[in-house]
């Protein structure tokens, strides 16, 4: 390799728009699709948690299958890595805009299997390609962007569309929320359930047909034409079961597992965060038309304006402690909402509460990007140049899918494991039930705190470009 690869103008937005196309529809399932199916198709909560964990188990799974194979692809025409995603993307299309057009559960019955069966099924085959698409364009990340400097623009990118992607896909169902004629009442059998039932899968398709075409974009960014140059990695082929071996390498890097915990932690804080949002604001602070829009302004300046802190504090200190200090902060934000627990409060106390709280942590939390981007790239990188043998493109390209395979596999069962755990507390009565909800939101910060304690603990190695800096 003589001079290290990195993305600019087109090729880098290009790249980077896969972000945005693929977390819109993601984040709009997050922040609504429990509120869909629980509140107006009328499947119990429970249910739709199951199918929830259900595909994030084997999404989760299928993220380091196919890291592995993709690892042990022999590079043809249009690469190694880059068939794949147009591979998975049809799949992908098609289940994403299903997942809007559920048959309703009947009024008297909130257990009804074909409702849920057809959510399960669906909601699986879709995490598949998920995995498989997601997968392929983040392990690109290492071999076509190879420079710390371009990585952490890379970062700053994708963070920003990140945050996009969480406004966007919070505004247009909250229009739509603000204007039912009552938001408590949004059965399919109400006129509220039924003005839901036309707009929100309109949202969704939308959201379907975007993601497709910015996958496409991916497609069409990324050069994978080195590989032609380098006959090594022509000519090699191994066996699957030797290539699922490889999973030994990353799940024997003790940094790189303690960050795949913090992974786990953060991520299952950004599901609970949209599990809680429309109940949140709707039992708790009892919001009512365009009330709902105080969600959107607050969540919006909070996300951009600590996006920007964030990152010039990440400029001048080491990547690490900043990382450590983004954590905490989500932590002190979190616990706010325990004066909620403290008897009726006035509508205004409650809602700078509501606001600092909840501003403290989403601005910690899209600003994760900002630092698990190029960390991971940077382990994955030393992992590389650890490993004895031939170049570090051979290297790369046989470590880099198992990497982010397992680092896809905890940023699917974190939210798995929140799902499960939210729907669980938010059962039968408890759907409506502000202390129950208030609750829930506080273990943000118990699951924050683990996560500050395993970002603490994060050793990088002493040839790293992040190793004991503490300027730019």
């Amino acid at each position: 390799m003589l001079k290290p690869r990195e993305l600019h103008g087109k090729r880098l937005l290009g790249y980077s728009l896969g972000d945005l196309g693929l977390l819109l529809p993601r984040t709009f399932e997050g922040v609504f699709i429990f509120q869909f199916y629980v509140y107006t198709v009328n499947l119990n909560s429970l249910l739709v948690s199951i199918g929830f964990s259900a595909q994030l188990i084997i999404g989760a799974v299928s993220a380091i299958i196919f890291g592995v194979l993709v690892d042990n692809k022999k590079p043809g025409k249009y690469g190694k890595r880059r068939p794949f995603l147009l591979l998975g993307l049809p799949i992908w299309f098609i289940t994403t805009i299903l997942i809007w057009f559920p048959p309703n559960s009947p009024i008297d019955n909130s257990f009804y299997l074909p409702t849920a069966s057809y959510f399960w099924i669906i909601y699986i085959i879709r995490a598949i390609s998920h995995a498989l698409i997601y997968t392929v364009y983040t392990s690109m990340l290492p071999e076509q962007s190879q420079t710390f400097k371009n990585r952490e623009k890379l970062a700053s990118f994708s963070s920003f569309f990140q945050i996009s992607a969480s406004i966007i896909a919070l505004m247009l169902p909250l229009i739509v929320q603000s204007a039912l004629p009552d938001p408590k009442m949004v059965k399919w059998w109400n006129p509220s359930g039924e003005i839901i039932q036309i707009f929100i899968p309109l949202i969704g398709m939308s959201f379907a047909i975007f993601g497709l075409i910015a996958t496409i974009l991916v497609f069409i960014s990324v050069d994978e034409s080195f590989y032609n140059n380098n006959p090594i990695v022509q000519s090699e082929k191994i066996k699957v079961m030797d290539a699922l071996k490889r999973l030994s390498i990353p799940l024997k890097d003790r940094n790189y597992l303690k960050l795949i915990m913090a992974v786990f932690f953060i991520t299952a804080n950004a599901r609970i965060v949209g599990l809680l949002v429309f109940p949140f604001q709707t039992y708790v602070m009892q919001f009512q038309a365009a009330q709902f829009f105080i969600y959107i302004l607050f969540s919006t300046l909070s996300k951009f304006i600590w996006y920007f802190i964030w990152k010039r504090i990440r400029k001048k200190f080491n990547i690490l402690k900043t990382f450590s200090a983004c954590i905490l902060f989500a932590v002190c934000g979190s616990f706010i909402d325990i004066f909620f627990l403290f008897g009726k409060l006035s509508f205004e106390f409650s809602l700078i509460l509501y606001i600092v709280s909840w501003s403290s942590v989403l601005g910690s939390m899209y600003a994760f990007p900002l630092f698990s981007i190029p960390i991971t790239a940077s382990l994955v990188h030393d992992a590389a140049n650890q490993s004895t043998g031939s170049s570090l493109d051979v290297k790369m390209s046989k470590i880099s899918g198992s990497y982010y395979g397992l680092f896809n596999f905890s940023n699917t069962l974190g939210p798995a494991f929140a799902s499960l755990f939210i729907g669980a507390l938010l059962s039968g009565n408890n759907e409506e039930n502000p202390i129950v909800i208030i609750i829930s939101f506080l273990f943000i910060g118990v699951f924050y705190l683990l996560t500050f304690l395993f970002i603490n603990r994060i050793k990088l190695s002493k040839t790293s470009y992040y190793s004991g800096r503490s300027q730019q």
